[in-house]
Parts: C-alpha cells; structure tokens; sequence
C-alpha cells in the first residue's frame, strides 16, 4: 500500500513525468548560408523545481552528460541563448554554413536529484547555398527561364535578387526564383548570379550564350563547307591511293610480258636448230 501512497502524493504535488518535456516550433528549418537561424522551443517540468542550467546540445548518447554547444569553440562565438530558466528556450546561431546541418536538442537540469531532461524529439536544421540553373547555350527569340534553386526549401519567406554581370535586375519577375528572358536577346548573354534579399549570400555566376540567328546560319553554312570539302579531300585521296597502287603494279606487269616472250623466242631458236 506504501508505494500507491508515494504515486498519489507525486501526483498530487505535480511531479509526473507527463509534465517533462520540450517543444520545438518549427522541427524543422531550411536556412540560407551565412544567415541567423532562430531554433525556437518551450519546455516544461514539474513544480518544485529550480531550473539550474540549460543549454543546447548535439548528437546527445543516452547514459552520457552531453555537451553544451555555448562551450564548443564552433559555435561558442556564434551562439546565442534567447531563453529564460523558466519555459522559453529559444536560441540563435548566427553565420550558418553547411556543416551546421544536424540535429539539434535542448537539454535542461533542475535543483532535484534526479532532475534532468533532454528532449531527444530534436531540431533539424538544413543550411542550403544557391545554385543558378540555366542552359549554357540558346539562341535570339527563344523563352528562357533562369531558376535559383536551394537544396531545401527555405523556411523564412524569401525575395529574390537577380544579377547580371553584377549588375542587379530589375524586371517585373525579379522577386522569383524564376527569372524568365521572353523572348531572350542577344544583349541578355552575360554571367548571372542570384542572391536572397537582406542576405549576403550570392550564388556563383554561370554564363549565359545567346546565339542570333545570322550566327546561327552562318554556322550551319560554315558546317556544310566543312562537310563538303571532308567528302572532297576523302574523295581526292581514294583517287590518289588507286592511281599509286596502279602505277606500282604496271612495271611488274611488263616484265612480266617481257620475260614471257623472251622465254617463247628461246623455245622457238631450239626447235629451228638441225639435230
């Protein structure tokens, strides 16, 4: 009957382990490269307790007192807790690069013994550079459409920038990560790059060909001569081979005449000499 009376007075007092935990909103978050990330989260625990220490860690093993981040030299400078010791335990992490990509948990620790929570349900963080996709190649009239792309998609609403040559764009899709050249000219060629408003980050630049049409048709006459004169030599060359070859073979052919008839005339000598 003493252990029912222990549970009865835990829960009556509020200490259940129903009133352990850490929330995180959003669970998941797509940051561009070199922005600040904000991780925000809420945790609960029973009354009574005094909140001691708390802090964010990584890759926590279970049995084993994990590491707080504020003390790692990669984001001990980068690192900034916006929480308090009572239910907020937002925090920042500043100049995200692609190796920051993990799994991220909040981890708490009261005045009790015994008094300690993780919660393992974690945070993802995926930090994405941009990439400028286009074909390398196209010619005077066509529809050209330009995309920013990100290998995640980005959790904080993003305005697009588009540059080209380092010169900003301005045109009415500009604010897209869909930059659309309709129809596409020739002054359009260039390097285009494509950046974030109110981030640093700018994609490296990749070139932009626009071919007219005159160049167009100057090079599949161009192809056509090229063609032309390759079936012209090839031609000449068989000509030469055959007329070489038939040269080679006529002397060998006479001499063969040759001693064939001297061999017939040395035949006929013999047979007019008198026995």
């Amino acid at each position: 009957m003493a252990p029912l009376s222990v549970i009865f007075l835990l829960m009556i007092h509020g200490v259940s382990s129903a009133d352990w935990g850490v929330s995180y909103s959003p669970s998941r978050i797509c940051a561009l490269k070199d922005s600040t990330v904000i991780m925000r989260c809420t945790y609960t625990y029973p009354t009574g307790h005094q909140i001691m220490k708390a802090f964010w860690t990584k890759g926590p093993v279970r049995g084993e007192e994990p590491p707080d981040l504020s003390n790692d030299p990669e984001y001990s400078q980068r690192l900034q807790y916006l929480g308090d010791k009572q239910q907020n335990c937002t925090v920042s992490l500043s100049h995200v690069t692609l190796k920051d990509s993990r799994m991220y948990y909040f981890r708490f620790i009261t005045d009790i013994t015994g008094g300690k929570y993780t919660g393992y349900t974690g945070l993802t963080l995926n930090v994405t550079d941009l990439q400028v996709e286009s074909p390398e190649r196209v010619t005077e009239g066509d529809s050209v459409t330009l995309t920013c792309k990100s290998s995640c998609a980005l959790t904080d609403r993003a305005t697009f920038i588009w540059y080209r040559n380092s010169l900003k764009i301005l045109t009415e899709s500009n604010f897209s990560n869909k930059l659309s050249l309709n129809p596409v000219r020739r002054e359009d060629s260039g390097r285009y790059s494509c950046a974030v408003d109110g981030h640093t980050h700018i994609s490296p630049a990749v070139q932009l060909n626009v071919m007219s049409t005159g160049c167009l048709v100057i090079l599949y006459a161009s192809v056509g001569v090229v063609c032309g004169a390759a079936v012209i030599i090839t031609m000449v060359l068989i000509w030469v081979i055959k007329w070489m070859k038939k040269r080679n073979d006529t002397p060998k052919s006479q001499m063969s005449q040759s001693r064939n008839h001297y061999e017939k005339r040395e035949a006929c000598e013999e047979l007019d000499q008198p026995v």
